[in-house]
């Protein structure tokens, strides 16, 4: 590894060490493990083919067992609720209750990054530099991507307007088209 790519490594662990310690006070707080709020925040984002259990332990990194009880304290502290699959009786979805959202709008905007936003604006070049970075290291690990499905070689538009998996075939909105995805694939 060469002094440059060391120098990047503690770079971004520094910048994910602050904005972890600046949520972890409010965590606390209500009595979450980060963990356990980014299963929350991810539950937040993603579409409807990646709110499962097994799509949320691949995002996570995290076993099965981890999983079901990080999810245990966010239902009973009603945050997430489950939904069975209309079509699939054994899938159950899992979705942010009106708590949950509520919290993620309070504690998803880093108040660190909105007054550098403000102070400096928006860095396009940096902000691509980082995309390209994480996907990377992406297919570098040998991970799912979970990209948004907007930016998906599945995602079609017909017609203006409308918009349609490939994958699946199914019908999306407009709304779904911003969420994540477990079955992204980046155009090449």
């Amino acid at each position: 590894m060469t002094s440059e790519t060391i120098q990047i490594q503690q770079l971004l662990e520094r910048i994910a060490a602050l904005l972890r310690g600046e949520r972890r006070n409010k965590l606390v707080e209500l009595g979450l493990l980060p963990v356990q709020f980014d299963a929350l925040c991810y539950l937040g984002e993603c579409n409807r083919y990646s709110d499962t259990l097994m799509a949320l332990c691949e995002y996570l990194g995290q076993t099965k067992g981890t999983v079901s009880q990080t999810l245990k304290v966010l239902e009973k502290k009603g945050l997430i609720e489950r939904q069975a699959d209309a079509k699939d009786k054994r899938v159950v979805h899992l979705k942010p209750s009106d708590v949950g959202l509520a919290l993620l709008s309070e504690l998803t905007q880093s108040p660190l990054l909105c007054a550098l936003h403000a102070e400096h604006g928006v860095d396009t070049r940096l902000q691509g530099a980082l995309t390209e970075l994480l996907k990377q290291l992406q297919q570098a690990n040998g991970g799912r991507a979970f990209g948004v499905c907007r930016q998906c070689r599945y995602n079609q538009s017909p017609t203006e307007g409308h918009f349609q998996c490939g994958l699946t075939g199914d019908a999306l909105s407009e709304a779904d088209t911003r969420l994540i995805c477990r079955e992204y694939e980046g155009i090449d």
